[in-house]
């Protein structure tokens, strides 16, 4: 969202759709990447991107977690069983209404998203390796950009999501 609380609307400038559509296409094929980097572990990657939601946000409720992770809630509701099943994560009251149930990754579960982020870590920097200091450079120089492009997601949905 801008300042004013509105959705920003996509650049109007032929050039710029054009730069943001190569960009776009970088970022597809380096989350393509990072997917292939993972290591396995039996966690499917909505499941991943749960734990790494629980570890970032704290505990949420299940609704409120199947929404931040674009599935239904009976979705959710199954991959958690199977996370607390396997010790990742563990229900617990909420604080505020104690009716009500807040999912809580485990230490078990923090410890997996560890080991994932080390082994591809390791894998990335083997990478990084292979590239000219020039290229590394540029690597760091857009790195507070990312930051920012990582950050904007929470600043609310996109135009046509909930």
């Amino acid at each position: 969202m801008n300042s004013s609380g509105e959705h920003p609307e996509p650049p109007q400038d032929p050039a710029q759709r054009t730069l943001a559509a190569g960009v776009a296409a970088g970022l597809e094929r380096l989350i393509g990447l990072f997917r292939w980097l993972s290591p396995p572990s039996g966690l499917s990657l909505t499941a991943a991107a749960t734990l790494a939601t629980l570890e970032r946000s704290g505990p949420r409720r299940l609704t409120a977690l199947a929404a931040r992770e674009g599935v239904t809630q009976p979705a959710m509701t199954q991959l958690v069983a199977r996370l607390q099943d396997s010790g990742l994560v563990e229900r617990v009251p909420d604080p505020a209404d104690g009716r009500v149930v807040q999912v809580r990754i485990t230490a078990e579960g923090q410890a997996m998203l560890a080991g994932r982020r080390a082994v591809r870590a390791e894998r990335v920097a083997l990478l990084l390796a292979r590239l000219s200091p020039d290229e590394q450079a540029a690597l760091a120089a857009a790195l507070p950009a990312m930051d920012a492009l990582a950050n904007a997601q929470r600043d609310g949905p996109l135009v046509g999501q909930p």
